[in-house]
């Protein structure tokens, strides 16, 4: 997928029979100015009116619906871990048409200074060539010499432990703010690499098979991993298509690149590999409203301000500091092959789109198949830079969320800096415009 993304702008006409709910559950009594907003889907298709920081102003719903925020899903226990409800992250109710806890198009503070409008790709400069088959972007050649590297306290080897005890500790990381990617119950580099980060930043040693002492961090941190949640009819209900093309013709085509199926859209939600979530609830079915199913209790969003970014090309993961050069949140990462490599040195961060729109122009991106003409490819999760575009100084670069959060960290990308859709959320909301983003070869 190429990195060039442009957030869709204007504010267009609303449906006769539609009213305009704000994230408390009012009416509003007014039509906002087409200057000070901007219609968009958020990650479930939902049309939302969204002002110039970020904020979702409205959700656009037809006459008669009725909020209804009060449902909460039943506390069950799971008899290994004696999983409960407790800390588990809110959820609208059934048809309320709200934005989520976790939305793109939240209320982000650091906004303030930047476009909404979002990115337009521009000229590659004309010694560059872009593969015809690549899917990312083309290659910049290296203009410095990249920092030097950090050397991260060394991760425990983890021995014989079972699935549950491995995604207790994956758990535990993701509400640390040390992504391990998806949440999975399965050992590998992104868990390791998670781990040697936290220990950087907190100066403590954790032991991956001390399951006693990881159960209590756990228990601190917000409660026992798992707990169930009760699918809703809105769940069910989407708006869902059947498929994503791979064709960006074909992509062009469809109303919004939302999630193909529930559980796609849940694995999502709760940081879940979605063959996990499966396999954790076998037999469910998840387009039954009402159905109680097992899922991950995942952390609250990490605040604060984000001054220093770095990527490590050779770790595959990008590292967010504060301005006392406090570690603050590690991500894995798919960063550029040797063939179309990221940058090197430092860049800034020049602008944020949340649930950006996509633009292809077949003169400055790839060619893709047969495709000649200029593509708008609608907002959604599954559009080709996921959920979020943070664009860097260096034109047609950025660093994006993923339709494919399994990948993340075990592939490479062709230019761009990839993490997941909640990892690059989470990353937004805590970078401004002018942000330093060093480049680790």
């Amino acid at each position: 997928m190429a990195c060039a993304a442009q957030a869709q702008d204007g504010f267009g006409r609303l449906p006769a029979d539609a009213v305009l709910v704000t994230p408390r559950g009012e009416v509003l009594d007014y039509i906002p100015e087409s200057g000070e907003v901007q219609m968009t889907r958020d990650s479930r298709g939902r049309t939302v009116l969204v002002d110039a920081w970020g904020n979702v102003v409205a959700t656009v719903m037809k006459q008669g619906g009725r909020p209804d925020d009060t449902r909460r899903p039943d506390p069950y226990g799971n008899q290994q871990f004696g999983f409960s409800d407790q800390g588990y992250p809110d959820q609208g109710a059934a048809g309320d048409g709200f934005s989520d806890g976790g939305d793109v198009t939240g209320s982000v503070e650091d906004f303030r200074s930047i476009t909404p409008e979002g990115v337009e790709r521009q000229p590659l400069q004309d010694d560059l060539t872009v593969p015809p088959d690549e899917n990312d972007m083309a290659a910049l050649p290296p203009e410095e010499s990249s920092p030097e590297r950090q050397t991260l306290p060394s991760a425990a080897k983890i021995t014989s432990k079972s699935s549950a005890e491995i995604t207790a500790l994956q758990v535990f990381l993701d509400r640390e703010g040390f992504s391990p990617g998806v949440i999975d119950g399965k050992n590998g580099s992104n868990v390791a690499k998670a781990i040697e980060a936290w220990q950087q930043a907190t100066g403590e040693t954790l032991d991956p098979n001390n399951t006693d002492d990881l159960m209590e961090r756990l228990r601190l941190s917000g409660g026992l991993p798992i707990t169930t949640y009760t699918i809703t009819a809105a769940d069910a209900a989407g708006p869902y298509v059947a498929s994503i093309p791979e064709d960006y013709a074909h992509k062009a085509q469809l109303p919004h690149l939302s999630f193909t199926s529930t559980t796609e859209m849940l694995g999502e939600k709760f940081h879940m590999d979605e063959n996990y979530l499966k396999e954790l609830n076998p037999g469910a079915d998840f387009t039954v409203p009402g159905t109680t199913i097992k899922v991950i209790i995942p952390g609250e969003p990490k605040t604060g301000k984000v001054a220093r970014i770095v990527a490590d090309k050779q770790r595959k993961q990008v590292f967010a500091y504060d301005d006392a050069g406090g570690l603050l949140a590690a991500y894995p990462a798919s960063i550029g092959s040797s063939d179309t490599p990221s940058p090197s040195g430092t860049v800034q961060v020049d602008r944020i789109a949340l649930n950006p729109g996509y633009t292809y122009n077949p003169k400055i991106n790839f060619k893709q198949g047969e495709n000649d003409k200029v593509l708008t490819l609608q907002p959604g999760p599954n559009g080709p830079v996921g959920t979020v575009w943070i664009a860097l100084s260096k034109p047609t670069y950025g660093i994006h969320g993923t339709p494919e959060p399994s990948k993340i960290g075990k592939t490479q990308s062709h230019g761009c800096v990839r993490l997941t859709n909640w990892d690059a959320t989470e990353l937004a909301k805590m970078v401004s415009v002018g942000t330093t983003v060093e480049f680790l070869d």
